[in-house]
């Protein structure tokens, strides 16, 4: 696989977990002030990162979807998506493989970064 086609399938696997919320090998937690905020909240966040497409090189410099800033009712919010490894001891060699690769979509409020 060229690294081109590794970068493509990457994006692919973090679209699918930031737009449905839901992948193989993939999950969506909540941290910081957030996680003291209602269910419908963190669901109306969700839902506006799972509708984000303003890509930029400053965000996304590697063109993997992997990271993004939202407001939803004038607060602001970041997301990213990290990649590890299936024993989670440490980042994994190979996140455009989703078998041996658990990704993590954490979902804050950017003053908690």
């Amino acid at each position: 696989m060229t690294d081109v086609e590794k970068t493509n399938r990457i994006r692919e696997l973090n679209d699918e977990l930031r737009t449905k919320g839901r992948a193989f090998n993939g999950r969506v937690v909540a941290a910081g002030g957030i996680v003291n905020d209602s269910a419908e909240k963190r669901q109306q966040v969700f839902e506006v990162v799972a509708k984000f497409d303003e890509w930029t090189t400053g965000d996304d410099p590697y063109g993997e979807h992997d990271f993004g800033k939202v407001d939803v009712d004038g607060e602001a919010f970041i997301w990213k998506i990290d990649y590890y490894s299936l024993d989670e001891g440490h980042g994994s060699e190979h996140p455009e493989d989703q078998k041996t690769t658990i990704r993590v979509l954490t979902l804050m409020y950017a003053e908690d970064y």
